[in-house]
């Protein structure tokens, strides 16, 4: 009776197998949502049947409650009016964040400059300030990230020093939705704001890496790919100049990407960078000082910053376009 049984189990087995085989088997289908935020649009990609788009808009809701200086009542709109405000996490998340690169670039990356920004027509308020020199060394003599400083939930800083954070919010927004997934236990996803983005395991439609694209400079306003590359678990934000420049009496190109030490646009063959880190805002940051910073001085940055992957797309002498790729950014 034993063998019997075996076979009798052997036979249920196989049968099952060949009804399993001859069901048609389910492709994965990714999730596809998008919208507008923070002045540009999002595109999130993920492995789940669940709608989140209340939940974003209620984070994004959130964020920019907090961090938005478009939006009047926003916390960071009453710190610069020198109002009182009890921050919270977004704020104080995003604050040490950008803290931490301000001291490693030596204030390259500083998000109090924003009101010369402005002055110089490439911010928020366009037209803000009549741009001459006497303007702009005025204003100089508030921009320090460290005049400003976090105790508890409150920020103290001089009176007229303006803060702006629009350098590093779009990474965070990134980084908060890529979490919320996570915390979800979904473990395949992209999520893009405005070019800057984050990656999670694989494409599942797709049985693949995540593949995207870099911009193209180009300064006719058009919009192309330079070229795909591959992301698993990492972020990626890019800072153009191609888009937003100044040009002088000789044709010299001036980056939107003011120089925190003197006031003044960054003169610059560099047009765009694009920075690959762990997280959305800290890759944001550093493409942001990166773009101010130069070439040369990234180079030679790297070296001690071996979890950052950068890549230049430049003008050469006989403008010419260059790329430079450092710390194993994908080919």
């Amino acid at each position: 009776m034993k063998k019997l049984s075996i076979v009798i189990v052997l036979l249920i087995v196989v049968f099952s197998c060949k009804q399993k085989l001859k069901s048609p088997v389910e492709a994965p289908e990714n999730t596809k949502l998008s919208g507008a935020v923070f002045g540009t649009s999002y595109s999130v990609i993920y492995d789940s049947k669940i709608n989140y788009t209340t939940q974003f808009d209620s984070l994004f809701s959130v964020i920019n409650a907090s961090l938005s200086t478009y939006m009047p009542n926003s916390d960071i709109s009453k710190l610069n009016r020198n109002e009182p405000v009890k921050v919270d996490a977004h704020f104080k998340n995003v604050f040490r964040t950008s803290k931490n690169i301000y001291n490693a670039t030596n204030g390259v990356f500083d998000p109090t400059i924003g009101d010369v920004v402005n002055a110089w027509s490439f911010g928020a308020e366009t037209n803000k300030f009549l741009t001459n020199s006497a303007t702009i060394d005025s204003l100089m003599q508030f921009v320090g990230f460290n005049k400003v400083e976090l105790k508890g939930d409150n920020i103290i800083k001089p009176t007229n020093t303006y803060l702006e954070f629009n350098a590093i919010a779009k990474g965070y927004g990134v980084d908060v939705i890529g979490k919320f997934l996570e915390s979800k236990n979904v473990k395949n996803y992209l999520v893009e704001i405005g070019g800057e983005l984050r990656v999670s395991g694989k494409n599942m439609e797709k049985n693949a890496p995540w593949r995207v694209g870099l911009d193209e400079p180009r300064f006719d306003g058009g919009q192309s790919v330079y070229k795909a590359i591959s992301l698993k678990d990492e972020a990626m934000a890019t800072s153009g100049t191609y888009r937003k420049f100044k040009v002088d009496e000789k044709g010299n190109k001036y980056a939107h990407i003011i120089n925190t030490k003197t006031g003044y646009p960054t003169k610059t063959n560099v047009l765009s960078v694009s920075v690959i880190a762990n997280d959305c805002m800290v890759a944001d940051g550093y493409a942001t000082a990166f773009q101010a910073m130069g070439i040369e001085k990234v180079s030679a940055f790297l070296t001690q910053h071996p979890e950052l992957k950068v890549f230049f797309i430049f003008e050469n002498d006989n403008n010419e376009l260059e790329t430079l790729s450092l710390n194993g950014f994908p080919e």
